[in-house]
């Protein structure tokens, strides 16, 4: 989701884009200082949460690849485990399947860098389907959630709701905004980082 810029708008005019085009734009910079609250949103919900004994990244992706024991281990040593800040958009492109192999503590790890490069346009993949198209139960991959992050989640998804390239997702956006994603969250877990 790249929001155009003023500078980015004034440049489609200049070069003679059609009216249609450029209202789009102007409608989709208008959704730029949302994106930003819901970016730190995520920031503040997820500060110093850790990797834990959760499944790592590269890990993840092994076992979406049906790689054995020692080298889903491998990848998990050189997974990050400290600071979900340190996870390159690059490595979230590649380990784009991952989100489907994740824990709950690899999920809580890893949701926000996949969130935030969503949010900056920098992730190829829709964050939709991994929020609202959970085979099984969605506990076993956000049941670790506090209040707090289950807001931020549900601040990304209101967000995206009306966004252009997340018509097709929007039915399921709205269900899953209604069955698990509610306003009113579940116990709160453990707060363990």
């Amino acid at each position: 989701m790249k929001y155009p810029s003023p500078a980015d708008i004034a440049e489609m005019k200049a070069r003679g884009y059609d009216s249609t085009t450029i209202a789009e734009a102007e409608r989709q910079a208008e959704r730029l200082g949302p994106a930003h609250e819901v970016c730190r949103a995520i920031e503040a919900a997820f500060a110093g949460v850790t990797l834990g004994g959760g499944v790592g990244l590269q890990e993840a992706q092994g076992l979406d690849d049906y790689a054995d024991a020692e080298t889903c281990a491998t990848y998990r040593a050189n997974d990050e485990k400290d600071d979900w800040h340190r996870i390159p958009v690059e490595a979230l492109q590649h380990c784009n399947g991952s989100l489907s192999f994740f824990d709950a503590e690899g999920m809580r790890f890893h949701l926000p860098a996949y969130l935030l490069a969503d949010l900056r346009g920098d992730y190829g993949y829709r964050m939709a389907y991994c929020l609202t198209q959970i085979t099984g139960d969605y506990d076993s991959y956000f049941g670790l959630l506090s209040r707090a992050q289950r807001a931020a989640v549900r601040a990304f998804l209101l967000h995206i709701l009306d966004d252009a390239d997340y018509t097709f997702d929007r039915p399921d956006i709205l269900r899953a905004l209604d069955t698990y994603w509610t306003d009113s969250s579940s116990p709160e877990p453990p707060a363990s980082h």
